[in-house]
């Protein structure tokens, strides 16, 4: 039976999350599917090429349905909601933000992304600072969630005593919790976009 492109990324997806990004191999891959390692490069041209269309499929999962701003929506909300529904997503897939790490938009991913460059620059950004933007966010996300997922790996925190550094404990753990911190981050790139477009004129 001819192997269809979807049900090799799927298994590859199911094999990151059993064993880590670093145990999937090719030959690893092709041995799940019961082929040889050759049948893949009907689909892939590498490794890297395979994880490029594993990322484009994990994004467009996530944002099925998101094409553009609800009505009503304004620019901001919707790429803020965005952002959002990618962290979640690497969140939810095993060492997810080593596998977005680097990778390239893959031929059936761009529509997905000249729609969102789209609906910046229909907001007043240039082609540039649009794909500069998503470009930037995209990175804050995967690095805020790389410290995430690797964070989730330490077993060593313990209750340290601030006893001596009034200000941190005055910021409090509260400041620390991950969400508070994810959206406070993106806020503040999203205040300095909101600052660009007020100043350009139209």
């Amino acid at each position: 039976m001819a192997l269809d492109r979807e049900t090799v990324l799927d298994t590859a997806l199911r094999i990151i999350d059993e064993v880590g990004l670093d145990g999937l191999s090719l030959r690893r891959l092709a041995k799940e599917l019961g082929v040889q390692a050759p049948a893949l490069y009907w689909h892939f041209s590498s490794k890297k090429d395979l994880l490029d269309h594993l990322v484009a499929l994990v994004n467009e999962r996530a944002e099925s349905g998101t094409d553009g701003p609800a009505p009503g929506q304004s620019w901001d909300e919707w790429l803020a909601e965005g952002m959002r529904m990618r962290r979640r997503s690497m969140l939810a897939q095993r060492d997810g933000a080593r596998l977005t790490a680097g990778n390239r938009p893959t031929a059936d991913s761009r529509p997905r992304i000249e729609r969102t460059l789209g609906v910046l620059v229909a907001a007043g950004f240039t082609p540039q600072d649009a794909i500069r933007a998503v470009l930037v966010l995209g990175h804050y996300v995967s690095g805020f969630v790389m410290d995430e997922q690797f964070d989730a790996d330490r077993e060593d925190d313990e209750p340290q005593d601030l006893g001596d550094f009034p200000i941190m404990l005055a910021g409090g753990r509260a400041a620390l919790d991950r969400d508070t911190l994810f959206e406070y981050g993106l806020q503040r790139m999203l205040d300095g976009m909101r600052a660009q477009l007020s100043v350009r004129p139209r």
